[in-house]
């Protein structure tokens, strides 16, 4: 039986849609995710075309494993012309979203044109509706999702939106499913907000299956006995437990970059759900993970463990990228100090370091597009050249795009990450230094690719530019057949090859490390080529 991918696509201007079969080789190609998105974009979308005009197209892309057994594989693409920088936009999430889409039979919608008042995409199974979305146009991401559960009266619908942030065109707006999944960089939920498509809700009733189900669940068998969840970092603390280990390494972004040590930083990192009654911070939108408490705790200065809470709350409510949204934020404080902008200029907000009320309040000002708000929605890149009087020093971007909360003084190899990402600044872009320092030569499960000798973090010489660009084709193998960074080598236990083999026994194919490594190339590669012809 050939494998092919089944697309969906939506005009939103003529409220028509048309089905699109992509060919066995060409999935073979791609595998899903970001190359098959990039593929798609770069076919698609008129060079030239607005990042929030109604030519830019908006695809959303799952793999040919997502949605089976294997851990780690319900990741998908979000990509776009991004808002924030102009050039290639890409992002991925976890979530049932992807997983629901391919048991709808879907493995991809592509949206194109603009609508001229709210909807939202209802799809269920081969059955596609526009569908009003007045009614929740301005709404909060949890409004809008509880209100089409209750519109479509099944509490098990799985919803993508764009939120409040998008809809004002915020330029670093996310995209959401299930109020606690993001697709945060690059702004594609404005992208999303500009053709006045609220959500879109998926509901699926024949889940994919493998081609060879004994051989697929040979591979689920090695990943349980290689995995321990005691010991997994990330599932006991999620990426939060990175706090104490870049306080202690001396790198934590603080006061916008200016230090590395935070003073008082918690000792305990927060879990992934988290609860404080006597804010209103439920366990419904999730807890903090390690960008979002640097982002809007050492970068500007806020300890206060209960108020990021509440922020991280906010950042899913308006639906923002926190790591921008925090470094917006802090670039304001910095500014502030230097008496570029005023207290008169912020709405009689104190901007000092610190001040966990100002940041609250400038996120609902970003959302909204209120006040300093408005200015601030633009990024840290445009603002500051609105600002001027030499605002632009304390504008910590590439490409446009807001540095996450990664320190590249104290890992050398993120500095290439950072300065050749065709996203701007992205810290999953590659593995990071300290994961260069512990290649060896017995066993290590990057050894297959030739990475064997250990990495000083601090130096930048060939061997380490190497590593890079070797790590970099995996990981953007990974975005393509949507898995997790954090289950597949080398930050866990998923092995190259068993993946290989999961893939080759879910699809019939007899696909190699090489092919693989194929696929990372491909996808950096179409997504350069689309920087260069915008």
């Amino acid at each position: 039986m050939a494998i092919t991918a089944r697309i969906l696509h939506v005009d939103l201007t003529s409220r028509t849609t048309r089905t699109e079969e992509i060919s066995e080789a060409t999935y073979r190609k791609y595998l899903g995710g970001g190359a098959l998105a990039a593929h798609i974009l770069l076919r698609d979308m008129k060079p030239g075309a607005e990042p929030l005009g109604p030519d830019n197209v908006l695809v959303f892309t799952t793999s040919v494993i997502n949605g089976l057994s294997l851990s780690g594989t319900n990741r998908y693409t979000a990509a776009a012309k991004s808002p924030l920088t102009g050039g290639y936009g890409e992002s991925e999430a976890g979530g049932w979203w992807g997983p629901e889409l391919r048991a709808a039979g879907w493995d991809g919608v592509v949206v194109h044109g603009a609508s001229e008042t709210p909807v939202y995409l209802w799809i269920k199974d081969d059955k596609v509706e526009f569908r009003d979305a007045t009614p929740y146009w301005g709404k909060l991401s949890g409004d809008v999702q509880d209100g089409v559960e209750v519109e479509l009266g099944d509490k098990r619908v799985r919803t993508l939106q764009c939120g409040v942030a998008g809809e004002k065109l915020v330029r670093y707006a996310a995209i959401v499913n299930q109020l606690k999944h993001f697709h945060g960089r690059g702004g594609l939920g404005a992208v999303m907000g500009a053709k006045k498509l609220k959500a879109i809700v998926v509901r699926g009733s024949k889940p994919p299956a493998a081609a060879d189900k004994d051989g697929a669940k040979k591979q689920l068998v090695f990943f349980k006995e290689h995995y321990d969840r005691a010991t997994d970092r990330f599932h006991q603390l999620g990426s939060s437990s990175g706090v104490l280990a870049l306080e202690a390494s001396g790198i934590l972004p603080t006061r916008n970059f200016r230090d590395g040590s935070f003073e008082d930083a918690c000792a305990v990192a927060c879990k992934r759900e988290v609860e404080v009654k006597e804010l209103g911070v439920t366990p419904k939108f999730g807890g903090p993970e390690y960008e979002t408490l640097a982002a809007s705790g050492s970068l500007c200065g806020v300890r206060d463990l209960n108020a990021l809470a509440l922020i991280n709350q906010l950042h899913a409510q308006y639906v923002l990228d926190s790591i921008s949204t925090g470094a917006v934020c802090a670039f304001a404080m910095e500014c502030y100090e230097h008496g570029i902008i005023t207290q008169e200029m912020a709405g009689g907000l104190d901007l000092a370091w610190g001040n966990a009320d100002a940041v609250i309040a400038l996120i609902h000002m970003i959302g909204k597009r209120e006040g300093i708000g408005d200015l601030l929605a633009e990024g840290v890149k445009r603002a500051a050249a609105q600002l001027g009087k030499g605002a632009e020093r304390f504008a910590l971007h590439v490409k446009g795009q807001e540095l996450p909360m990664h320190d590249p003084r104290g890992k050398k190899g993120l500095s290439l990450a950072y300065a050749i990402s065709p996203t701007g600044a992205d810290h999953m872009e590659a593995p990071h230094d300290p994961l260069y320092a512990g290649f060896h030569p017995q066993g290590h499960p990057l050894g297959v690719l030739g990475l064997i000798e250990p990495l000083d973090p601090m130096t930048l010489d060939a061997k380490k530019v190497r590593a890079f660009f070797v790590t970099q084709q995996v990981w953007s193998a990974y975005n393509s057949v949507g898995m997790c960074d954090f289950v597949g080598a080398p930050l866990n236990a998923l092995q190259l090859q068993p993946m290989i083999d999961y893939i080759n026994a879910v699809t019939g194919w007899n696909m190699s490390l090489y092919e693989l490594m194929k696929v990372g190339e491909r996808n950096n590669t179409l997504a350069r080529m689309f920087n260069n012809r915008e």
